[in-house]
């Protein structure tokens, strides 16, 4: 499972349109490389711009029909996206209020394991920001950060960097992915 901004696509901070979405450098190699030693690569991400009404989720769907054409066109393909359209702190009548899929919780992460009948023991979790650590950790997998979008400063930060102490780090998806394959082979 992977984090999309910051880990997979540049982070811009919300991306409301298709024309927004920039792959980070050998993302689409290091999907690859997971999906050629039998991983499932799952897309899980928060998207509180539609709770906040920055854009809806037909204008999601546009956004990873593009992702999906950008990584398509280096031979990388996402098995599943999974994304939160809530937030906390919105008044949308839908999208406002707590939920249980938001990371830092793992609903988005559990509910991508009993669909898609990914095997807990074997999955990791690969994100640029404390809450997708803590949700692979609720979730029982293994998290992974990565030094890209906030990982750098987060890791950076004194008490980001306390609580992120017992979570392995690495500086882009490519050797994150790379780090996950020398640690466990391939699960095929």
């Amino acid at each position: 499972m992977i984090d999309r901004d910051g880990t997979v696509c540049r982070e811009v901070g919300y991306i409301d349109s298709p024309d927004k979405i920039e792959l980070l450098p050998g993302s689409a190699e290091a999907i690859v490389e997971a999906s050629n030693a039998g991983y499932q690569v799952v897309l899980i991400t928060n998207q509180a711009g539609i709770a906040r009404r920055l854009f809806d989720e037909e204008t999601l769907a546009d956004i990873h029909d593009r992702l999906r054409e950008l990584l398509g066109a280096r031979g990388a393909r996402l098995d599943g996206i999974y994304y939160c359209p809530h937030h906390p702190d919105a008044d949308h009548p839908t999208y406002g209020g707590e939920c249980v899929c938001r990371k830092p919780k793992p609903g988005l992460l559990t509910r991508a394991l009993d669909e898609m009948g990914i095997d807990l023991a074997g999955s990791y979790m690969i994100g640029d920001h404390e809450r997708d650590a803590a949700a692979a950790i609720e979730a029982g997998v293994v998290p992974v950060m990565v030094r890209t979008g906030h990982g750098a400063q987060q890791l950076e930060d004194p008490e980001h960097r306390a609580r992120l102490s017992s979570v392995h780090v690495e500086n882009d998806l490519t050797d994150a992915i790379r780090w996950i394959l020398d640690r466990d082979g391939s699960p095929a």
